[in-house]
């Protein structure tokens, strides 16, 4: 595979030391980013982390460091269209993307990537928001994971009751007249940690994790990125639904949902769930969008759980034995 050295901000990560940046060209020729880290003893396997709309690598570097704490391996991505990855429109600081499947391209650069680095198997994947989805059909689609684990996960999108009809026709229609790479109303091309105070966001209630999010973006502002274009309104929209009509795959599961979620659609993480044989759902009380950046507290038990379940399909024979061939 192709790649070279690429950049990553320790100074405001808050990662592990010894961590390396890769630029990856995808096979349908999109520059990305990916960043791992590992421990000093022998891992206990490879959490991927995908993250969600709008993120980087960088806005994981205390979870990594609390993966790694607890013996694995950690990679993350800037999908294509955010973070250091290439932008796909004119204007960088809309979110973009041709077909919601082109992640698709971005995740099997990254397994090529850890393929390539010897990153120790057996490999896990948890997805955030918009990475949800994507590490939905990654794991619906191959047998690269031994578990899965999501965190708000973006398999519908909450609208109001007065904006959902709105929404839907954006993104519709919009761009069959010439509004696809335009913003839906009343969105903002601004950052959204950098135009929202902390008092009334729908990310998290812990002001220290809010404010890590502001200064990484102070600090470089070339990874900021604002509203979606229509078109991927559109295209989310397409994957949500195709998500929901697929057969839970066998795969270990266990999300998280916050009961004060108000960016995803709670309904579909809730349906989706119950139908997951081999899954679990933890609501997390009082908790926002970002359940592994709530306070202490809350996300240090998110992270002991997510260890234990990554660690429990790690030891079973099947799976270890799927995942060596």
């Amino acid at each position: 595979m192709k790649m070279s050295p690429a950049p990553l901000f320790e100074d405001v990560a808050g990662a592990p030391s010894g961590g390396v940046a890769h630029w990856l060209d995808t096979e349908d020729g999109v520059r990305i980013r990916a960043a791992h880290w590992s421990p000093k003893d022998e891992a206990r396997g490879t959490v991927m982390i995908f993250p969600g709309r709008t993120e980087y690598v960088e806005k994981y570097g205390e979870a990594a460091s609390e993966f790694v704490g607890r013996g694995f391996a950690v990679l993350s991505v800037d999908w294509r269209g955010q973070g250091l990855a290439d932008r796909l429109l004119d204007d960088n600081r809309v979110g973009h993307v041709d077909k919601f499947t082109d992640y698709q391209h971005d995740v099997r650069a990254v397994l090529d990537l850890a393929q390539h680095q010897n990153l120790p198997k057996p490999w896990y994947v948890i997805g955030h928001s918009m990475g949800g989805a994507i590490g939905l059909r990654a794991v619906v689609e191959n047998d690269s994971f031994a578990a899965c684990a999501f965190t708000g996960p973006m398999w519908g999108i909450f609208f109001t009751p007065l904006m959902k009809p709105l929404g839907r026709l954006t993104a519709y229609w919009g761009p069959r007249f010439g509004l696809g790479e335009k913003t839906p109303p009343t969105t903002s091309l601004e950052s959204y940690v950098l135009s929202q105070p902390f008092d009334g966001n729908v990310l998290t209630r812990d002001p220290d994790m809010y404010k890590m999010m502001q200064d990484q973006l102070v600090a470089h502002p070339e990874l900021t990125l604002g509203a979606p274009s229509t078109i991927w309104l559109r295209e989310a929209l397409d994957e949500c639904s195709w998500l929901m009509a697929q057969t839970a795959p066998a795969t270990p599961c266990l999300t998280f949902l916050g009961s004060h979620e108000q960016i995803v659609d709670r309904k579909a993480i809730r349906a989706r769930m119950a139908n997951w044989p081999n899954g679990t759902l933890v609501e997390i009380p009082d908790g926002e969008h970002e359940v592994m950046m709530e306070a202490p507290d809350v996300r240090g038990p998110v992270f002991d759980q997510l260890a234990a379940h990554f660690s429990a399909a790690g030891t079973d024979p099947e799976a270890k034995a799927a995942l060596s061939s």
